[in-house]
Order: structure tokens, then C-alpha cells, then sequence
């Protein structure tokens, strides 16, 4: 402790007398221009001299995080040249920022990690992993506040070594920009010099090096992700498109409608969950059921309020009516007449440009695109309640199929979730002539939704008939006499809830298992993380893009407004 308070008034010692010498003004354009002659007299006179302290100067002023390291840069090319202040001020502008990244090791690595150890502890596993090629993405943007680079990689696990020897490489494109610039500077003379080619290169240079720095950034990128593959000398498509549902038929369709070779691959129905177990089925039965609810209080249009009689297998048979009418527009045929190569089969990635299609036959085939899109949806979750796959249940893609058997609608139906999937069904069978029970773990219904949301949803499914019970933990299914039971918990009690039909609405997973994603290293767990332009990305370098994303955009919001 004794040790780092010593460094820390030395540290405090030299920052004041930086000041208290007014040195700070030496270290600005007007500065830089005003002490050229008589610099430049000092360096004839005592050339090694001077290169030393420069150079040492250099150093302190990184190392210690004073204002003035850019100027510093663009003094060593008016002063020294373009080679000899190219040496100087990569190496002093390296070695200063290891010795402020070693300080800031000492001072607050120990301190942070027992205070946070667990976000350190993922910081540093992804350092471990991407550190270097990240420190390099941020040392390609010259100006930013590099001692903020120094101190932040300096309570990480970061090798030292390799803090040095990255920034040297990936400071010196930026180093050299402003050396240059700083070469062009000592010519200036007049005002005519002010306009020479030369200058205004020089110093557009400048204002284009973010550009620049990203354009080499994403060219490193991108050798390095697809480094493990080799890249098809021509393509077979130009698109691949794996699932027929809405996002797929819209892409594959855009793709095609360009003049695209689009291929675009299923395996189970075409139209994918909103023609066949989603959007359409359940707007379909949401209209019966809203026209029975009509019937029952005619009153409001000036009629007068009757029983709806109507056969429940006849409503669920026009949902699958309304079902084969739309499939045409989703259709093969349709899509093959629009210019999309449809192909029944299951597709898998086997690099970051071939799909392997497995026919329904068995037989395979494979192949190449320049840009392959994923959309194959999402499936019910079920929780993993004891004894639900043995006393049974129904999920948002079943229930159409299992309740087009049943001659009237559940007597007693359990609609397991309080979302919008779980709502809108409950609604509906509760209109159709169900007794329906809605369990929901939350505290209300919607809960995604502001409280006026779920609050008015809540009245509207409890005009209809429904019984909600929020704050309600399912916790198993049990099978009694012959009856089925889901058992809840509800502050602290257990209450048993007999139903005919149990409804699992309580949420969607991604359908992403199955299509060579983890044997590419994309992660899955249950979404795909992107980042802002929807491409994949390693789970351990999230952080450490959202800084270097912010740099970029600081360093271009800089230079906007210089220039």
C-alpha cells in the first residue's frame, strides 16, 4: 500500500510541475510553430541531446496521461522529418503507454477485481481470447483518448508484451498520418503555403483516417473469422434461403424479385408457423369467437342478446379451411413462378458458405452462396413441469390439429402462460364455450407491456369468461381418478386446478439446434447474438465491441466537427 502511495505522489509531483512550467502551452499548434527556430538552432547544436529529451519527453507525457500527445506527434515530423519522427514518436508513444498500462495494473487491478469479480473475471476471459486483435482495432483511431485505452486495458489479465508490441504495430498507420501532417506544417511560411497539395492532403488524411482504420479493421475481421474455411472460387447461388415461414418466403422473394439466384430450402410445411399454426389459425378462430361473443350481447347493436349454436368441429374445420385457402400465395408453385428455386429438403450449414440439403429420400447434396440466410422461426417452450408429457398437453402448434378430434370445445381448458399467444387463445375458447383457467407465474398478464396494457387486457379476457390467476407457480401435473390436474403454488399454498385440455403457452424458443451453427462456433443457447448489422458475433467480444463501436463513432463525431 505504502508503495503505491509513493507512486502516486510522484505521479501527482510531475503532473504539477507539467503545469506549473506551463508546459501545456508548448504542446499546441501556436506553441509548436512559435519554438521552431529556436528548436531547431538547439538541435544543431546538440542534436543527440535533443532527440533524447524529446523522445523522454514524449514518453512522460503518455505515460502520465497529460494532454498533449497529438501535438507531440505532429512536432516530431515538423521537427525531425518524416523518418527520423517517425522512429521517435512510434516507439516514445509505445513505450509510454505500457508504462501508464503498468501504473494502472498497480493502482487498480486488485482493488477492481475484489469489488467485481465476476465482471472481470468475463472481461478478462474474453481479453484472453480476442484481446489482442481488439487492442489493435483501438489503437487504429488515433486520437481518442488513448490513457483511457492504457488504464481500462490495464486492470485486465492483458499480457504486457503483448500490450506493447500491438500498440507499436497498430499505432504506427496513425503515427505516421501525423507525423506527415506535422511535416507539411513546418513549411508553412504565408498564407499561399496554407493552400499548397501537399497540406490540404496531409490533413485530409486526417479527417479520413477513421474511415480508413474501420475499412482495415473489418478487411482483418473478416480474414479472421472465415480463416478456417476455404472460400468457393464461384458460388452456386448468390442466396440460400433454410425456412419457408414468413421471414424466409419475404427474403427469399426480395432476393428474386432483384434478379437473384435464390435457393430457399424447407422441410416441413411451406408458410412456416404464421400460415400453419399461428398468425392465420388463430386470427381465424379469434374471429368465430368474436362473432359468438357477438351474438351474446347483441344489445350493443340494437338487437337482441341470443345463445350462439354452432359445432365446434365445424369452426375448427373452417380454420383449417382458411388454412388451404391462403396456402396457395406460400405455395411452391407460387414461389417457382417468382423466381425462387424451392427445395424440399433439410438444410444444414456446413461452412460459412455451403448448405448441405438432405432430400426427404435420404439422398444429399450440397451448395455454395455468398450469403446464407437463417429464418427458421421458433417452437412452443414447455416447461419441464414433473409429469406433463405423461398426463399430456397442447401447444400453440398442436392444438389445431388434436382440437379439429373433439365434437365441442374443452369443458375444462388450463391456459399455462399469461402472453400474448396464451391471452388470445384463452379469449377465445372461453368465447367458444370452455370453462378457462389462465395461470400466470407474474404478477399480471402482458407483463412485457406497460401495466394499462395488461390491465385492460385483463378486464376484456375476464368479460369473456376467463379465470385469471396471476402470482400462480405451476409446479407439476398430476393424473387422479382418472382426471388430470396442474397443481400450483400460490403464496406458499398449494392449490390442485382439474382440467380437460392443459394449453403450454408460456413462450418460444428459437429453432436453432440442428443446423451446423456449433460446429461453426455460433453460439445458441437461445438466440443468436449479432451485432448491429445482424451478423454473428462470439458472446466474448460483446463488450469489447460496444467500446470499440463507441470509438469509432466518437473519433468520426470529432472530426466532423474539425473539419
Amino acid at each position: 500500500m505504502l508503495k503505491k502511495i509513493i507512486l502516486l505522489l510522484i505521479a501527482a509531483t510531475l503532473v504539477g510541475l507539467f503545469f506549473h512550467f506551463n508546459l501545456n502551452q508548448l504542446l499546441t499548434l501556436d506553441g509548436l510553430k512559435g519554438s521552431m527556430a529556436q528548436f531547431s538552432q538547439l538541435r544543431q547544436e546538440s542534436p543527440l541531446l535533443v532527440i533524447g529529451g524529446f523522445f523522454a519527453l514524449y514518453v512522460a507525457v503518455t505515460a502520465l496521461s497529460l494532454p498533449g500527445a497529438a501535438i507531440l506527434t505532429i512536432a516530431s515530423g515538423a521537427l525531425f522529418g518524416i523518418v527520423e519522427g517517425l522512429i521517435i514518436a512510434s516507439f516514445a508513444s509505445s513505450i509510454g503507454a505500457t508504462l501508464a498500462f503498468l501504473v494502472s495494473r498497480y493502482l487498480l487491478r486488485d482493488s477492481i477485481k475484489q469489488r467485481f469479480p465476476e465482471r472481470l473475471a468475463a472481461i478478462d476471459a474474453g481479453i484472453e481470447k480476442e484481446g489482442g486483435f481488439y487492442l489493435f482495432t483501438l489503437r487504429l483511431v488515433p486520437i481518442f483518448p488513448f490513457f483511457l485505452i492504457n488504464m481500462l486495458m490495464g486492470v485486465t489479465a492483458f499480457k504486457s508484451w503483448t500490450f506493447y508490441w500491438v500498440s507499436q504495430v497498430g499505432m504506427f498507420l496513425g503515427t505516421f498520418v501525423y507525423v506527415n501532417a506535422g511535416t507539411q506544417l513546418a513549411q508553412i511560411d504565408s498564407l499561399s503555403n496554407i493552400l499548397s497539395f501537399n497540406l490540404i492532403v496531409s490533413f485530409a488524411l486526417l479527417g479520413l483516417f477513421p474511415l480508413i482504420a474501420k475499412a482495415i479493421v473489418n478487411m482483418i475481421k473478416k480474414r479472421r473469422v472465415y480463416s478456417s474455411w476455404t472460400k468457393p472460387a464461384k458460388f452456386d447461388r448468390n442466396m440460400i434461403v433454410i425456412g419457408a415461414g414468413a421471414g424466409g418466403l419475404v427474403t427469399s422473394y426480395i432476393a428474386a424479385a432483384v434478379k437473384a439466384k435464390v435457393t430457399l430450402i424447407e422441410a416441413g410445411e411451406m408458410g412456416g408457423d404464421c400460415l400453419n399454426y399461428g398468425c392465420v389459425p388463430s386470427k381465424a378462430i379469434i374471429k368465430s369467437a368474436k362473432i359468438a361473443q357477438q351474438i351474446r350481447n347483441a344489445h350493443h347493436y340494437g338487437l337482441e342478446d341470443s345463445t350462439p349454436e354452432f359445432s365446434f368441429k365445424k369452426v375448427m374445420a373452417r380454420v383449417h379451411q382458411v388454412i388451404t385457402d391462403i396456402a396457395p400465395h406460400d405455395s411452391v408453385e407460387r414461389y417457382t413462378n417468382l423466381g425462387v428455386d424451392v427445395v424440399k429438403g433439410y438444410g444444414k450449414l456446413i461452412d460459412p458458405w455451403t448448405v448441405e440439403i438432405t432430400y426427404p429420400d435420404g439422398n444429399t447434396t450440397r451448395l455454395t452462396a455468398r450469403s446464407i440466410v437463417i429464418a427458421t422461426g421458433a417452437r412452443p417452450f414447455v416447461p419441464p413441469l414433473p409429469g406433463i408429457e405423461e398426463v399430456g398437453y397442447v401447444t400453440s402448434d398442436t392444438l389445431w390439429d388434436e382440437f379439429a378430434k373433439l365434437d365441442t370445445a374443452p369443458q375444462k381448458l388450463v391456459v399455462l402462460g399469461g402472453g400474448p399467444i396464451g391471452s388470445e387463445l384463452a379469449q377465445s375458447f372461453a368465447r367458444l364455450g370452455s370453462q378457462v383457467t389462465q395461470v400466470e407465474m407474474a404478477e399480471r398478464i402482458m407483463i412485457k407491456e406497460d401495466v394499462e396494457v395488461s390491465e385492460f387486457a385483463t378486464q376484456a379476457l375476464k368479460n369473456s369468461g376467463v379465470n385469471i390467476l396471476t402470482s400462480h407457480q405451476a409446479l407439476r401435473c398430476e393424473l387422479r381418478d382418472g382426471k388430470k390436474y396442474l397443481i400450483v403454488k400460490h403464496q406458499e399454498q398449494e392449490q390442485a386446478i382439474e382440467y380437460d385440455q392443459l394449453l403450454c403457452a408460456v413462450g418460444r424458443s428459437a429453432r436453432l439446434s440442428g443446423y451446423g451453427l456449433e460446429e461453426l462456433g455460433i453460439e445458441t443457447n437461445r438466440t443468436i447474438q449479432t451485432n448491429e448489422y445482424l451478423g454473428s458475433v462470439d458472446l466474448s467480444r460483446l463488450f469489447l465491441q460496444r467500446i470499440v463501436g463507441l470509438l469509432y463513432k466518437a473519433e468520426t463525431l470529432r472530426c466532423s466537427y474539425s473539419t
